[in-house]
């Protein structure tokens, strides 16, 4: 029955707009493996799907991915390589390795629940919480929770965060493969405070965003040779060459988004809100996400 809705589902999307076309969300939702092509993301870390990707295997010698049941532990080869990579540098500083969160479904696309990126195989969360052992149960791995490495004020790192969470995270952005990190902001602050000019190349790649700190959120480039994909816009920092980000972090969490200043004469103009990935259907996505969706 579950196989009969779902070829109902994308042959109603493959067929073109109708007056109730399905969201995409639910049409990649419902793949449950890759789908047999060549390797390819396409489309925007928001806006696209994945073609060929691979799964993580449950366990390996220095991770264990996490949460199963969500069926995201899929992600292009260059991803599953960087976590093995990251993962095996983790044990030099003391770990036993390192638990693997969301990566992307199985061919990518808008989620059902929670990320608005993931959508590409190009994007992976690595927990906060320093493994204690590696062989999980599969019901070990939907109840563990992860640590929060922010204080209750939300001004500083607290106890949990480590030499050995700088080091890790030091060497994630030293990769070549990877564009960006998304941490707390009191994280990219602590980074900050030994800084030095030599870092700035790596350090530019942390970037602080509300949230994150119960895990950390690697995103990879483009892979050579990946003509669909769409690599993130530059900042105005990397484009002018120059700019690590410390000061910017500080005067924008401690004074503007914690503190935000008073605000006389704001417009009552309605700010345009945009549309969630969950909203999308399979027009909004680049037109070979149809040729994913369909290749069985």
């Amino acid at each position: 029955m579950g196989r009969i809705l779902t070829a109902s589902l994308v042959a109603l999307a493959l067929a073109g707009p109708t007056h109730a076309e399905p969201r995409a969300k639910d049409l990649f939702g419902a793949k449950r493996a890759a789908s047999a092509q060549a390797p390819d993301p396409i489309g925007h870390y928001s806006r696209g799907c994945a073609a060929g990707l691979v799964q993580l295997p449950e366990t390996g010698p220095t991770w264990a991915a996490m949460r199963l049941s969500r069926n995201r532990n899929w992600g292009h080869p260059d991803t599953i390589e960087f976590i093995k990579r990251l993962s095996a540098k983790a044990t030099q500083v003391g770990w036993k390795g390192l638990y693997i969160g969301d990566i992307s479904q199985p061919r990518g696309g808008p989620m059902v629940s929670g990320h608005a990126s993931h959508q590409i195989g190009l994007d992976v969360d690595i927990w906060m919480l320093p493994p204690e052992r590696l062989n999980l149960t599969r019901a070990e791995r939907e109840t563990l929770s992860s640590i929060s490495v922010r204080s209750t004020d939300q001004r500083h790192v607290n106890g949990n965060f480590t030499p050995a969470h700088a080091a890790i995270l030091t060497a994630a952005a030293r990769d070549p493969a990877v564009d960006r990190i998304f941490v707390t902001p009191p994280v990219k602050i602590a980074l900050c405070k030994t800084a030095t000019t030599a870092d700035t190349p790596w350090m530019q790649k942390i970037r602080p965003l509300y949230g994150h700190h119960y895990h950390f959120h690697v995103r990879l480039k483009c892979p050579r040779g990946a003509r669909h994909c769409i690599d993130q816009e530059p900042t105005v920092a990397e484009l002018s060459g120059g700019g690590n980000g410390c000061d910017k972090t500080l005067e924008w969490w401690v004074t503007d988004y914690l503190e935000p200043p008073a605000q006389s004469g704001r417009s009552k103009t309605p700010v345009p809100q945009k549309r969630h990935p969950r909203d999308f259907t399979m027009d909004d996505l680049p037109r070979e996400c149809r040729a994913v969706l369909g290749a069985d």
